[in-house]
C-alpha cells in the first residue's frame, strides 16, 4: 500500500442500515408511497443513488464482512455460513484508513457472526483497524434495555447472539438506565462529530433499526404509525416460549420475532414506526456535520447490509423474496453515496454495482493505493457494466454478468405470506433458473430453456470463479 500526493483528505461517515426494504428507501422514484422518510430522501439528493447495488449475502454477518473487506466472504468462508468471521490476513476499510491517518471509530452494531460479545478477538472492531468502538457485537440488541441492572436480574443476558445490557465500549462497558438504542447511537455519533479532530475521521455508524425487535419503539411514533404498545422484556413476567426457559431474554425474543405475537399484517406499522424514529436519527446526524463546518469535506456513504426482512415487515418490491435468500429481494439493497463538489447531485445510477465497492472507493478518496488482487471491488465511481457478480450462501449460489442472473435457488422458506409485503418466489423444481433481471427484476419469468447457451456461459464463468478463488 502507497498513499498518493493527494489534496485534503475527506472525513468519511459510512452509514450501514439493518434490514431495509427496497421499496422502502424514498430516494427510489418507485418507492412505497406509505414510507416518509425526508432525511434519507435528503441524503440520497445530496449525492448518487444505486438501483442495482448488491451486497455479498442476504444476512448480517456475511454481508457486514463483505461490505468492510471489499471481498466476497465465502473467499475464506468455504461453508458460506451465517458466521465468516474476519481472517488475521483479510484486511479492513478501516485498517486501510488507519494506516493513512485517518482516526477510526465504529459505533453501533458490530456482527461477523463469531466471537461474540468478546472484545479480544479479531471480529472486535478495536482489533480490526478502529480506534474506538461503542455498540455491541452481535447480531441484535434490545433497543430499551441497556443497563448493568437489567443485565443483572436477567437469567440469560447473552442467552442468543441477541442480548440486552451495557454496551461495549472500548475495552470496558457503558450502562443506560434510560433512552432508546437508535437514540443512543446517534447521540454518541454527535458527541463524536463535535470533538477537535486533528487527523481525518472514518466513523462507520452501524445502525440496528430497522432489525428486530422491530415493536420497540418510542410511543410517539407507534402512535404515529397506530401500532400498540407492546410491554417491554421483565423476567419477572416472561413466560416460556419454545424451548426457552420462563424468565429467559430468549424467550421474549423468539417470541417477537417471528409472526404470531405480533400478526402479519401488523408488522407494517411497527416497521414504519422503527423506520420514522431511524430517520429522524439520520437527519440529526446530517444536522450535526452542517453545524460543525464538516459537511463540506465529508463523503457518506448509506447502504442496507441486507434485504427487507419477511418477518418485520418490510417491503422489498417489486424484488422476489427477501432476507435469507439469493433472489433479489435478498441482496439487492438501498444505496447512496454523497461528496459535496466532488459526486453528482440528485444523480441515479442503474448500472449495477456491489457492496464490495465501498472499500476501494473510500480509498481512492483518501488517496489510498492498494495492490491487492484478490480485491472484489471496484470503484462506485466507474461502473462496469458486464463485471461478473458471484454469490455464495449455504447450498445455494447466483451469479450475474450484465442483464443476466443464473442461479440455483429454489426456496421459500415460508409456508404461507409472513407478512402482507411479502412477495414469494415462484418456486418449481428447475435445477438452474435464468433471469433478466433488467427486464424483470421480480424474477417472474425463468428464461432458462430459451437461452440454454447463456446458461452454460454462465454457470462455467461462476464454477471457474470459485475453482480460482474460494479457498481449499
Amino acid at each position: 500500500m502507497k498513499t498518493k500526493t493527494a489534496p485534503e483528505k475527506p472525513n468519511i461517515l459510512l452509514i450501514v442500515i439493518d434490514d431495509q426494504g427496497y421499496a422502502d428507501f424514498t430516494p427510489f422514484k418507485d418507492h412505497d408511497k406509505t414510507v416518509s422518510t425526508p432525511n434519507i430522501l435528503r441524503l440520497g439528493a445530496a449525492g448518487t443513488v444505486f438501483t442495482q447495488a448488491y451486497v455479498t449475502a442476504p444476512v448480517c454477518s456475511p454481508s457486514r464482512a463483505g461490505i468492510l473487506t471489499g471481498k466476497n466472504q465465502f473467499r475464506w468462508d468455504k461453508p458460506a455460513s451465517w458466521g465468516p468471521g474476519l481472517p488475521d490476513e483479510v484486511k479492513t476499510i478501516a485498517e486501510y484508513l488507519k494506516e493513512a491517518g485517518y482516526h477510526t471509530a465504529q459505533i453501533g452494531k458490530n456482527d461477523l457472526g463469531r466471537n461474540f460479545h468478546k472484545n479480544d478477538v479479531r471480529e472486535y472492531p478495536l482489533q480490526h483497524g478502529y480506534d474506538e468502538f461503542l455498540g455491541f457485537s452481535a447480531h441484535a440488541h434490545d433497543y430499551w434495555l441497556n443497563s448493568q441492572e437489567i443485565k443483572d436480574k436477567t437469567p440469560d443476558p447473552y442467552g442468543t447472539s441477541a442480548l440486552l445490557g451495557p454496551l461495549m465500549h472500548n475495552m470496558g462497558e457503558k450502562s443506560y438506565n434510560e433512552g432508546y438504542l437508535t437514540d443512543i447511537f446517534t447521540d454518541e455519533s454527535i458527541a463524536y462529530l463535535k470533538r477537535k479532530h486533528e487527523k481525518p475521521f472514518f466513523l462507520t455508524l452501524s445502525y440496528s433499526a430497522v432489525h428486530h425487535l422491530i415493536h420497540e419503539v418510542p410511543k410517539k411514533y407507534l402512535d404515529k404509525f397506530g401500532a400498540k404498545e407492546i410491554p417491554n422484556y421483565d423476567p419477572s413476567t416472561m413466560e416460556a416460549f419454545g424451548n426457552h426457559e420462563p424468565g429467559s431474554y430468549a424467550a421474549y425474543y423468539d417470541k417477537y420475532s417471528r409472526v404470531g405475537a405480533i400478526k402479519a399484517d401488523e408488522l407494517r406499522n411497527y416497521y414504519l414506526a422503527n423506520l420514522n424514529n431511524l430517520d429522524d436519527n439520520i437527519g440529526r446526524v446530517l444536522d450535526a456535520l452542517k453545524e460543525q463546518n464538516l459537511a463540506k469535506n465529508t463523503l457518506i456513504v448509506f447502504i442496507s447490509d441486507n434485504g427487507g426482512s419477511p418477518l418485520t415487515g418490510a417491503n422489498n418490491a417489486p424484488l422476489t423474496g427477501g432476507k435469507y435468500s439469493l433472489w433479489e429481494g435478498g441482496i439487492r439493497v438501498p444505496m447512496a453515496i454523497s461528496w459535496p463538489g466532488k459526486i453528482e447531485t440528485n444523480n441515479i445510477v442503474t448500472d449495477y454495482v456491489s457492496a464490495t465497492d465501498i472499500l476501494p472507493t473510500l480509498l481512492d478518496a483518501a488517496g489510498v493505493e492498494v495492490q491487492d488482487p484478490a480485491l472484489d471491488g471496484i470503484s462506485l465511481l466507474k461502473p462496469d457494466k458486464n463485471r461478473l457478480l458471484v454469490w455464495k450462501w449455504q447450498k445455494t449460489w447466483a451469479v450475474r454478468q450484465g442483464d443476466w442472473k443464473l442461479t440455483n435457488s429454489h426456496e421459500n422458506h415460508w409456508k404461507s405470506e409472513p407478512s402482507v409485503q411479502y412477495i414469494s418466489p415462484i418456486v418449481d423444481n428447475s435445477e438452474l433458473k435464468l433471469f433478466n433481471v433488467t427486464q424483470d427484476p421480480g424474477e417472474r419469468k425463468d428464461v432458462a430453456s430459451k437461452y440454454p447457451e447463456q446458461v452454460k456461459a454462465l454457470e462455467l464463468a461462476y464454477k471457474n470463479w470459485c475453482d480460482a478463488n474460494i479457498q481449499q
